[in-house]
């Protein structure tokens, strides 16, 4: 306090203030984006995201207002600033019922409440813009510009009261309602934090008006101060609501938030706190401020950039306490995976660096798959079928079940010469079978390797055996996990699920009543021929399909592209099959788009169909898919009990 007088005290509070305001602005976006983004389904998140939304309007006004000083410019702002507020209470009411019905307590009071609640904000919003009863006039001070309470303003306050009230109840019940530990934990910070948006949004001036006759300096501390605990809570409350309904394990919620967090939102803010503070040294070291600020933000950003990425461990060490070991090796798991581009590179490099060694300008690799040669990479130009007709005895088969000229490959150690190649075997690291063939262009009718040629060749084939056996390692584990992914994610689903309800989660619990199961059938037959959308698909883990797959040697994949031609099957009208009438466009439009690939313009050339049309008959047609894949897991079920 000796350093500044209580003007420039005030300055400083304001100064922080408008900093803080920036901060809570970039927040609720980042916020915003990141529930719209990533859990985009789920009521509870889709309703706070309206609420976030709220805070965002009211803010950005009050960031954009400030230092005005001119009525007329500032009272179209204030008005439009009441879209947020009029809002909120209905936000309020429709999220913490949306916290309600996860925990399966549902009401058509609540829900109607609800909708009369949108109805009342809008009908405020109406009145505010078209009317000076709610507010009027435009009353500006040297500090906060605001508009005047009008006569219907203490109905608005009452109903804002009431909705938040009625909300925070609403909350509590939810938390008494959750069954573990973790739902109420989370349920607690939802409860703590809930009040954060309204207290953020209430337009108090409207109440009180400027204290004149209090200390500026004690006014802007306690703005201060309330803008600090506005931000804290907001972030505390979008932390609970994003796990909500999400598929994911928590700790990839969190890792992913967190990271979300620093590398966004906090980059913008401390960007917004380096162009403030270049303003404010307008001619320090000799630099205009606009230098001063192009500087300090690519600084901040590149430095910040920096420090997130070499803080990863630390901060994976925080979020991951209980399954440090677990996580790093799944993390070096994904960084020593070999790809099939991977792969290919690698042994692109191998034969390079083996012409280099032997001085020939040829050589290949050929992978043993399904019992016979095929080749993977080749270094130089190569006769074509050469690979295919590797002798048998290279590569572990009888020399009777192969071509005739291959039985004239002889032998010399470990190496064979036939038709103008050296070949060499690549084996496993218990010499128990071989997984592949280096073929080199023979310099010689024998091997006349020297021996630091041999010592770079063997340690050149080993290098090459070791990355096959990897990959086809990694292509069992890729089989494995094709299986599995959709069960760990009917598990996550049903974790997620009895966090809030309980038990009767694990009984009750089916697929096909999902909000995304529509969905699901659409990604999947969009990707009926192969591709993620099949191959990770969540209704792997439906029971039809189950049963299916084990029909298909195990592939779940299998399974479910032949539930899925079932389903279309039982779409098909009895009689001959014709294209252009009406009972047939179903089955017809499926049949062409989906099992035989065709393209949509073909198809609505097919059809005798505009591409529109066609599109939005395609939609009637994924829903009645999707119907009579339900009724094939309920039939299922019935046969199972």
């Amino acid at each position: 306090m000796g350093f500044l007088s209580a003007f420039e005290l005030q300055k400083l509070l304001e100064l922080i203030n408008v900093v803080l305001a920036s901060g809570i602005v970039i927040f609720s976006c980042a916020l915003l984006l990141y529930l719209v983004i990533y859990n985009p389904r789920n009521s509870v998140a889709r309703s706070f995201a309206i609420l976030l939304a709220c805070v965002l309007v009211a803010y950005f006004v009050d960031l954009a207002l400030t230092g005005s000083i001119e009525a007329e410019a500032a009272a179209p702002w204030l008005r439009f600033q009441w879209l947020g507020i009029a809002f909120t209470p209905a936000a309020y009411l429709s999220f913490s019922n949306a916290l309600l019905v996860t925990t399966g307590a549902r009401s058509w009071l609540r829900d109607m409440a609800v909708r009369v609640s949108y109805l009342l904000s809008s009908l405020l919003l109406l009145g505010v813009a078209f009317s000076e009863r709610v507010v009027r006039g435009g009353v500006l001070t040297h500090r906060a510009p605001h508009l005047s309470p009008g006569p219907l303003f203490p109905v608005f306050v009452v109903y804002f009261c009431v909705a938040v009230l009625w909300g925070g109840a609403n909350v509590l019940w939810a938390r008494r309602r959750c069954l573990t530990s973790t739902s109420r934990r989370r349920m607690a910070y939802l409860a703590a934090t809930f009040a954060a948006p309204a207290a953020g949004v209430f337009p108090y001036l409207l109440l009180t008006g400027w204290p004149a006759s209090a200390p500026g300096t004690a006014l802007w501390l306690l703005l201060v101060l309330g803008n600090v605990a506005v931000g804290l809570m907001l972030v505390l409350l979008a932390y609970s609501v994003a796990f909500f309904g999400v598929l994911t394990p928590d700790r990839t919620v969190k890792h992913r938030l967190v990271r979300f967090l620093l590398r966004g939102p906090l980059v913008a803010t401390l960007v917004v706190v380096v162009i403030v503070a270049a303003a404010r040294a307008e001619g320090w070291l000799g630099l205009p401020g606009g230098r001063l600020a192009l500087f300090g933000v690519v600084a901040i950003i590149l430095l910040l950039q920096l420090g997130v990425e070499l803080a990863k461990p630390l901060i994976d060490r925080a979020l991951y306490r209980q399954d440090q070991p677990e996580i790093q090796w799944i993390q070096e798991l994904s960084n020593r995976l070999l790809t099939t581009t991977d792969l290919r590179q690698f042994l692109e490099n191998v034969l390079t660096a083996l012409c280099d060694l032997l001085r020939v300008k040829t050589a290949f690799v050929a992978v043993i798959d399904g019992g016979s040669p095929h080749l993977e990479v080749v270094c130089g130009p190569l006769e074509p079928g050469t690979a295919e007709d590797l002798p048998p005895e290279t590569w572990g088969a009888a020399a009777e079940n192969g071509p005739a000229e291959a039985r004239r490959a002889e032998r010399h150690d470990d190496l064979f010469v036939w038709n103008g190649y050296w070949l060499a075997p690549l084996g496993t690291k218990g010499q128990d079978g071989v997984i592949g063939v280096v073929g080199i262009a023979a310099r010689a009718p024998e091997p006349d390797l020297s021996v630091e040629e041999r010592a770079g060749l063997e340690a050149l084939l080993a290098q090459a055996a070791v990355a096959l056996e990897d990959r086809q390692l990694q292509q069992g584990i890729f089989s494995a996990l094709e299986r599995i992914i959709p069960e760990i994610e009917a598990i996550q689903r049903r974790r997620g699920v009895m966090y809030y309800t309980g038990e009767e989660a694990l009984s009750e619990f089916s697929l096909v009543e999902a909000d995304e199961f529509r969905q699901w059938v659409r990604n999947a037959l969009s990707h009926y021929w192969g591709g993620p959308k099949l191959s990770t698909s969540p209704l792997m883990a439906l029971h039809v399909v189950e049963r299916a797959a084990r029909m298909h040697d195990g592939s779940a994949m299998q399974g479910l592209r032949e539930v899925l031609k079932q389903a279309i099957e039982r779409l098909r009208p009895d009689g001959q099959r014709e294209m252009t009438t009406p009972e047939w466009i179903l089955y017809n439009i499926l049949e062409l788009k989906f099992l035989q690939g065709r393209r949509v313009r073909d198809v609505a050339q097919r059809l005798a169909m505009s591409e529109s049309d066609l599109y939005r008959k395609q939609r009637i047609a994924i829903e009645a898919v999707a119907q009579a894949l339900a009724e094939m897991e309920q039939e299922e079920l019935n046969n199972q009990d």
